[in-house]
């Protein structure tokens, strides 16, 4: 089984990229969000996989964080959610509004990921309330400020953190500088520039 895969990007497509491992290219379904933050072509990159294995074939799943791929996991566990739908939902949702979604038993804001209607977002926030890493549910539950928080994140400073946690630094304190940044900066903010005040803030 394939736990981790370090290499350089080869090229990156609408829903997997293509990671060089000494001359072998791996094909890694990631989400949107984790194929943004991704460096370019013939740039070092490191991903935490999910590897799926079924009769047919077997799928490899990356991932930036640990916390993007507990998330892919614990998605599964609600009956209706493949692997495909998991990516859509942290493509269109940061760990962070995910969380509050749940912890707020908002299903209007789970409904906005693609292939998720209805009835699958209240299956989601109601199954997932008791299930949610213990970090998620502490970051949000509870927490107004936080909530409106997540909600206001532009996409450009949610790719920004995903960025920075990437580089290594833990996802508190890349999540604050981001919003520090935000605010000095204003709501058209690009990843990059956000991405290197929050590195120069981060190292000060």
């Amino acid at each position: 089984m394939i736990g981790k895969l370090r290499g350089v990007v080869d090229s990156v497509e609408e829903e997997a990229l293509i990671l060089d491992v000494n001359g072998v290219g791996y094909l890694v379904s990631a989400s949107p969000r984790t194929l943004r933050a991704l460096p370019s072509a013939g740039e070092a990159a490191e991903l935490l996989v999910e590897t799926h294995v079924r009769e047919d074939a077997i799928r490899l799943y990356g991932f930036l964080t640990a916390a993007e791929r507990d998330w892919f996991r614990l998605l599964q566990s609600v009956q209706g959610v493949g692997a495909k739908v998991a990516l859509g939902i942290l493509g269109a949702l940061s760990s962070e509004a995910l969380s509050a979604a749940i912890s707020r038993q908002d299903k209007a804001m789970m409904a906005r990921a693609p292939g998720v209607g209805p009835k699958l977002a209240a299956r989601l926030v109601l199954e997932l309330k008791d299930k949610a890493p213990a970090f998620a549910a502490a970051d949000f539950a509870g927490s107004d400020a936080g909530f409106e928080r997540a909600s206001k994140l532009t996409r450009a400073a949610e790719d920004a953190i995903l960025a920075l946690v990437g580089l290594g630094y833990a996802h508190p304190q890349a999540a604050a500088a981001v919003a520090r940044i935000s605010a000095q900066l204003g709501q058209d903010a690009q990843t990059a520039i956000l991405v290197r005040a929050g590195l120069k803030e981060l190292t000060q």
